[in-house]
């Protein structure tokens, strides 16, 4: 039985989740469907209580029996799994051993071999059609730059600092990834039985996956940005062709965007493959294009259609292409026809996180066209499913212990019209667990990051743990939102944080409206670009008792010049650098309102956050202390942007923490007189 589900001889079971029942989840993910449609193997992260982190796994399922066995990961992580093309075997990487290396495994008698002993992690996998070899990517280190060097006289047992360290990137540091190491990820390929990996792709350039090999195998396709100014230009990428033998690379596309993803038909004669142009706009749709190998005859299947395309597989005649998109906050696989018609195949996908609501999740395609996918609900994280001819079955139920014992939030839809100019905001209410109708509560307003993504009806950890603290919690996207049109995304292009204030202040008024928040305790947080939003809303209204800024952005110069992305920010977000239109930088910025600011706040940041650099955060808690405004500054130790609730303790910790500050100021603060 699982430990947070049991309770005192005094006080019986607890049927609330609570912040220890983060050990006891499990989540599917990349679920991989064997040619012949008959298994599919998946990664299963689970969270281990030992070492406080998500430990992943490879199971593999038989769709008819339903019976699961595991395939690798019982003594060190596994993952990418990828069938070869007979069915009979099973790429994936392995960290037994060590370092992520690639391994396969024989399925008929399941024994399973390394094929690498690679410096760094590969990645990419993909089998030759023939079976015989993969290819993968890799990053290949570089020794990086070099300005003099210390004394040579060091005696020996001396011990001296550490070298200077020297960076020469305009991105020299990323999240989840630290100090950049010098290099170039390139393409490789091995022999599927073993052997010495050659590689394919040279020069001071990345060639990125994912890769798909000709079906005569002479031939890979990849996407990447091989320009000389390729660090300065983040949107731009091409399709390029490799061949294999001589190692010469012929670039297929030519237009000022960013193409990639590259596909190859079932008869070999087409190319599917993602991208669009580049208009100098914060948020585009990713259309689906087709073009010949040769790259000519390049046309759009979905110019008109007014979605993002994403994961494209082609289907086994020929005839049309699956790929997964947004729909108002939900996950669906649509198959679009070489016509440009469009039908969904497949919904209700998700997996794009545990700890709030995000749209997300994966499938894959079996040569009979059935649909493998991550899918869940909104009390019931992602299980892997199986589609065939719109028909989804779910074949895992990998917290059914969980959800035996424990009382979930009911999460319910909401819509508003925007005080702004009427257009529909939709929203996600999560109650508290036996909730009745017409009981008001506390509310939480908890807005998404991005900004350009979406929040849907999906499991949130965050949520429930908020809800089983007798809150109600709204999950809304703002204009700014991906799913609802590339225009809607765009309302916020070169003007974020703005118009997006009254949506969000709408949709809490309906709630208001339903009888469900109590308006007398009204309280809001957010990470990234909620985060934002936040910081933004406490400097335009008083209403919030109590705030929680997560990893914000406070000062738009200050960001787009330490962030991970400097060649991004300022371009495409705000059309200008700091130093051209310093005044359109700060009346966009958050601290420009902080002199307005009485609402209690709280700041939270990952210690190794990149994105949304820590000095953000410690501006913005320094000036509310300047202000005299209640606040507190938590750190996450060991985290980044991404990965601040990737660890169980932490986001437990981290929603307990958000949560006491709540209740701290449940009845508001009031600025004290000034002595005379």
């Amino acid at each position: 039985m699982s430990a947070s589900a049991v309770g005192s001889a005094r006080t019986g079971p607890q049927h609330r989740f609570t912040g220890a029942d983060l050990f006891d989840l499990a989540i599917a993910a990349d679920p991989q469907i064997s040619p012949d449609g008959r298994h599919i193997a998946y990664v299963r992260r689970a969270n281990d209580i030992m070492s406080d982190r998500a430990v992943s796994s490879i199971w593999l399922i038989d769709t008819q029996t339903g019976e699961e066995v595991p395939v690798a990961g019982e003594h060190a992580a596994a993952f990418s799994p990828r069938w070869s093309p007979d069915g009979k075997r099973l790429a994936f990487a392995s960290t037994d051993g060590g370092s992520a290396q690639l391994w396969v495994r024989w399925m008929a008698g399941g024994e399973a071999v390394r094929l690498t002993g690679l410096p760094t992690s590969p990645s990419s996998i993909a089998w030759s059609p023939d079976g015989r070899s993969i290819a993968y990517t890799m990053l290949v280190k570089d020794e990086g730059p070099k300005l003099g060097s210390a004394p040579a006289n060091k005696p020996e047992g001396a011990k001296w600092a550490e070298p200077l360290e020297i960076r020469d990137l305009l991105t020299y540091r990323a999240d989840g990834e630290g100090y950049i190491e010098p290099g170039f990820e390139k393409i490789f390929v091995v022999p599927a039985t073993g052997g010495a990996p050659r590689q394919l792709t040279f020069g001071p350039y990345h060639d990125g996956g994912p890769l798909s090999w000709s079906r005569d195998g002479r031939t890979l396709y990849f996407g990447a940005n091989r320009k000389p100014d390729w660090e300065n230009d983040p949107v731009e990428g091409e399709i390029y062709a490799l061949d294999v033998a001589g190692g010469q690379v012929t670039r297929l596309t030519d237009r000022n965007g960013p193409d990639g993803n590259p596909v190859v038909s079932p008869d070999g004669s087409k190319i599917a493959y993602l991208g669009f142009d580049d208009a100098g706009r914060a948020y585009e749709n990713t259309n689906l294009y087709v073009m010949n190998r040769d790259g000519s005859n390049r046309r759009s299947l979905t110019e008109n259609w007014d979605y993002s395309a994403d994961a494209i597989i082609w289907d086994s005649d020929g005839g049309g292409i699956y790929t997964q998109y947004d729909d108002h906050g939900e996950t669906k696989v649509a198959r679009v026809g070489l016509d440009g018609s469009v039908r969904d195949v497949a919904k209700g996908l998700s997996g794009g996180g545990l700890d709030r609501p995000y749209s997300g999740g994966s499938f894959s395609v079996s040569d009979g066209d059935a649909i493998a996918f991550t899918g869940g609900t909104p009390t019931r994280p992602a299980e892997v499913q199986i589609a065939r001819g719109g028909n989804a079955r779910m074949l895992t139920d990998l917290n059914r212990s969980l959800r035996e014992v424990k009382a979930l939030g009911e999460v319910r839809k909401i819509t508003a019209p925007s005080s702004h100019d009427g257009q529909t905001i939709e929203g996600w209410l999560t109650l508290p667990p036996g909730y009745t109708a017409g009981q008001r509560v506390p509310l939480i307003l908890e807005i998404h990051g991005g900004p350009f993504s979406a929040y849907g009806p999906h499991f949130a950890t965050d949520n429930q743990l908020y809800a089983a603290a007798g809150y109600a919690v709204l999950s809304s996207n703002p204009r700014g939102s991906t799913s609802y049109g590339e225009a809607f995304a765009n309302e916020i292009d070169k003007a974020y944080p703005g118009d997006d204030y009254f949506d969000l202040m709408s949709i809490v008024d309906r709630a208001v409206e339903l009888g469900v928040a109590d308006p007398d305790a009204l309280f809001v947080t957010g990470g990234s670009g909620g985060g934002v939003l936040t910081s933004w809303i406490v400097g335009k209204t008083t209403r919030f008792k109590a705030a929680v800024t997560q990893k914000p952005v406070i000062n738009w110069t200050t960001q787009a010049l330490t962030a991970d992305g400097p060649a991004f920010f300022g371009r495409y977000w705000l059309g200008a650098m700091p130093w051209e239109k310093p005044e359109l930088y700060w009346v966009r910025s958050p601290l420009s309102l902080v002199g307005n600011v009485e609402t209690p706040t709280l700041v939270v940041v990952g210690a190794e956050d990149y994105r949304t650099p820590v000095s953000e955060a410690e501006q913005y808690y320094t000036a509310l202390r300047l202000r005299g405004v209640p606040t507190a500054l938590v750190k996450v130790p060991g985290a980044g942007h991404g990965s601040i609730a990737a660890r169980p303790s932490q986001s437990a910790a981290k929603a307990a923490a958000i949560l006491a500050w709540f209740e701290k100021y449940r009845k508001g603060w009031t600025r004290p007189a000034a002595a005379d």
